[in-house]
């Protein structure tokens, strides 16, 4: 999956450039992750529009026959548009939800994690209705490629989010512990 790549470039990126400038790297990663579903809903809905990634066969009433000698010329589940909508819009209104009605967004790490669970969850369940890879299809544990891969990025985001209350905590006991040395080395000067 191209996404794994992606997600390992840009967190490179977003540590480097949190680092050069003084910045806690999770919290520039929870406000880049809420951005990403607006990319993963344009990108699923591409993926239709040149009639690739598409379904397994199926007799749904929905069902699309897609152009191409690969597709086979047999209806299927339309699975872009299933992505779209799960990564794209469900995912975004869970981290706005997230976002604006609770404290997520102080929590560093929590959006993040959000995400790669939100993402996970929508890619490991579409995953039984998008054709798998050729010649791959289901793996002798019962998972298909992209199911497999899933499997890290949702231990991952479910570790973030366990975390996340925790290092709030300790983000305002180092704020607190920087505020008394400023402050006692403004008394004693």
């Amino acid at each position: 999956m191209s996404f794994h790549g992606g997600v390992i470039g840009v967190t490179i990126a977003i540590i480097y450039l949190a680092r050069k400038n003084g910045l806690n790297w999770l919290r520039v990663h929870d406000y880049v992750a809420c951005c990403v579903p607006f990319g993963l809903f344009f990108g699923r809905l591409a993926n239709f529009v040149n009639g690739e990634l598409w379904g397994r066969v199926t007799d749904v009433p929905w069902a699309m026959v897609f152009p191409g000698a690969y597709a086979g010329g047999l209806p299927r589940h339309p699975s872009q548009l299933y992505e779209a909508a799960l990564e794209g819009v469900v995912l975004f209104s869970v981290l706005a939800f997230f976002f604006w009605k609770t404290k997520a967004r102080y929590q560093p790490g929590k959006l993040v994690g959000i995400f790669l669970l939100g993402y996970g969850l929508s890619r490991f369940f579409v995953e039984f209705f998008r054709e798998p890879d050729e010649g791959l299809g289901t793996l002798s544990w019962g998972l298909t490629m992209g199911q497999t891969l899933t499997v890290p990025m949702l231990l991952g985001g479910a570790w973030l989010i366990a975390t996340a209350k925790g290092r709030r905590q300790a983000r305002r006991a180092h704020r607190r512990d920087r505020q008394h040395r400023l402050k006692s080395f403004f008394t004693n000067h």
